[in-house]
C-alpha cells in the first residue's frame, strides 16, 4: 500500500477544514435564527399581553419603525396587526356584546 503524498493529504485535510467551516456556519445561522424567533415571541407577547407603559411605548415604537423598515408587501401583510394606528388612550377595546 502506497503511501499518500504529502500534497493529497493537504487536499484532504483543506476539504475536511471546509466542511467543519460549512457545519459552524450552519450552527451559527441556527442560534442565530433561535435568537431571532425568541426575540419576536418576547416582543409579540409584551405587545399581546403587556398593560405598562413599557408595552405602549414599545408598541409605539414598533409601528414607527416597522413602516420603514419593511419593504415588501407581503412582509407588511404580515405585520397588518402592528401596523394600524393606535386606538385613542382610554377607548373600549372590545367589541359591544
Amino acid at each position: 500500500m502506497a503511501r499518500r503524498s504529502i500534497r493529497e493529504r493537504l487536499e484532504q485535510l483543506e476539504a475536511r477544514r471546509k466542511a467543519l467551516t460549512a457545519r459552524l456556519d450552519k450552527q451559527d445561522r441556527a442560534a442565530d435564527t433561535r435568537r431571532k424567533i425568541l426575540l419576536g415571541a418576547l416582543i409579540l407577547h409584551r405587545l399581546e399581553h403587556g398593560r405598562d407603559e413599557f408595552s405602549r411605548t414599545l408598541s409605539d415604537w414598533l409601528r414607527r419603525e416597522l413602516a420603514g423598515f419593511l419593504t415588501r408587501d407581503g412582509d407588511k401583510a404580515l405585520f397588518d396587526d402592528i401596523l394600524k394606528p393606535a386606538p385613542p388612550a382610554g377607548a373600549n377595546t372590545q367589541d359591544p356584546p
